[in-house]
């Protein structure tokens, strides 16, 4: 695998955890957990920048996230928040799509011991995000 299509599977990654801290924020009412949640849309968003620069480098464009699994992700959250909208049930949501993106970054990283430095260092970089992401949720479980 080159490292723009590493870096285009990370890109789709980082596109869900952001567009799923879209969809719940609309269901967490207190400020507490609101400022997290925008802090890690923040720290995504970071993400994002560093590989969108790559393929701006490159005089490339990322795929997009397919339609068919934004809204697999969407019904989901709405499925799983119908009846509990709790800080508790929104950040296990988030914990498993963290866990997720994990298993997906550490795959890609040991799957492509040829990836450029860099592009290993935007990896790593993204599975220490979803780890920090998964420590400060659990304070709301």
């Amino acid at each position: 695998m080159d490292d723009l299509t590493i870096l285009n599977e990370l890109h789709k990654g980082i596109t869900m955890g952001m567009t799923a801290i879209e969809d719940v924020s609309e269901k967490v009412s207190e400020p507490n957990f609101k400022d997290e949640l925008s802090f890690q849309y923040n720290r995504y968003r970071d993400s994002l920048d560093k590989v969108d620069a790559k393929f701006e480098e490159a005089g490339k464009i990322p795929d997009d996230v397919e339609l068919n699994t934004k809204m697999m992700s969407w019904m989901g959250i709405q499925m799983n928040t119908i009846k509990d909208k709790s800080n508790s049930q929104i950040s296990e949501l988030l914990i498993q799509g963290n866990d997720m993106g994990i298993i997906k970054g550490v795959k890609l990283l040991n799957q492509n011991p040829q990836a450029t430095q860099e592009v290993k260092n935007i990896l790593d970089g993204f599975i220490r995000l979803q780890e920090n992401n998964i420590e400060r949720l659990k304070k709301f479980l």
